[in-house]
């Protein structure tokens, strides 16, 4: 098949770019800058912008099956930032699809579309979307995620995957995020009571992207449906946390601070950055705070039975294969500043 993978130098769209190569697709990614590392599996680069809709038409004439990975993620910053890729991304990737005629897409969604600020405990697909939204990036992606499912029909099949924090090697969000704050001392546990969370390993996500590419046709029980995606391992967080510092050769988390002083900190910290403009992420926000102190996993049955979702990789190999990485990066320099997306 002709396939494009939106953000296919991504961390999730070079997953699945990969398992499409070695499958024997011919394989397009269109993203904002070129990678090397795309040109050695020999796949076709169009660059371009995701709100450019003839950006967006070049990428997708000829192709049989659209993945569309790439998104503006993160936990900061003006609402167009994200509203232009999240949004007006998606419409022209729907638009392009009915121009040209390709009938199955396959959309990387988020939990946090049905994440109200309560706990998510074997949540499930029945959950309507939030009411209200803490930040743009889940607000724009819910009105994504409602437009790709409201499409499919006669004409297109489509299919949204809710992966919940995909972490691996490669990473270039979640564990950086962590080795940085860990490394600078500055993690704390926030409240008395850990909660569980279900991540998932890169190798499962892109697997599941896959799977349902497989099983995706016009008329087929999937199309128009949404579904969680995680590795079916529901953790205490800052087990998870711990786990990650130590395959970067970093101790565990040992200070804890008080929820309400997280949060209240979080809130200071965003009205100064507001008023001063500044555009980089604070150490803390009100959403990080909720998101730390709040329980989040999943029922993957309707993921198992209608996809074949299967997770593979468990988090104690995925951590082996973290610590593993890390030992094989000579020279890798540890990121100082967490400005990338939020746990």
């Amino acid at each position: 098949m002709n396939v494009l993978v939106t953000g296919g130098g991504g961390f999730l769209g070079k997953a699945i770019v990969e398992r499409l190569v070695s499958r024997g697709d011919h394989v397009r990614s269109f993203s904002r800058s070129h990678h090397q590392s795309l040109d050695e599996l020999g796949v076709e680069t169009v660059l371009g912008d995701l709100a450019d809709a003839d950006a967006v038409d070049r990428a997708v004439a000829g192709c049989d099956l659209v993945f569309h990975v790439a998104a503006k993620p993160g936990i900061w910053g003006p609402y167009l930032d994200y509203y232009l890729p999240n949004v007006v991304g998606t419409k022209n990737i729907l638009g392009a699809c009915r121009k040209f005629g390709v009938k199955r897409l396959v959309y990387t969604s988020t939990p946090s579309v049905v994440h109200a600020g309560r706990d998510l405990e074997n949540a499930n697909e029945s959950l309507p979307y939030a009411d209200h939204f803490a930040t743009h990036y889940p607000r724009t992606k819910a009105e994504a995620e409602k437009m790709v499912l409201a499409a499919a029909g006669s004409e297109i099949a489509t299919v949204a995957l809710r992966p919940h924090l995909i972490w691996g090697p490669g990473d270039n969000h979640l564990v950086p995020r962590i080795v940085a704050r860990g490394r600078a001392g500055r993690l704390r546990k926030i409240g008395s009571v850990e909660k569980l969370v279900d991540a998932t390993y890169i190798d499962n996500a892109a697997e599941a992207h896959l799977l349902a590419a497989d099983r995706l046709q016009i008329g087929s029980p999937i199309s128009g449906k949404a579904y969680f995606i995680a590795n079916g391992e529901p953790t205490p967080i800052w087990t998870l946390v711990d786990g990650i510092l130590a395959a970067a050769g970093l101790p565990p988390v040992k200070k804890t601070i008080p929820y309400w002083l997280a949060y209240s900190v979080g809130a200071t910290l965003e009205a100064f950055y507001s008023i001063l403009r500044r555009r980089d992420e604070p150490m803390m926000t009100r959403f990080v705070a909720k998101q730390l102190s709040t329980a989040h996993w999943f029922d993957l049955s309707a993921a198992k039975r209608d996809l074949g979702y299967e997770p593979k990789v468990t988090t104690a190999e995925g951590l082996e294969r973290l610590k593993a990485w890390f030992g094989s990066q000579k020279g890798y320099q540890f990121p100082t500043a967490p400005q990338v997306s939020g746990i």
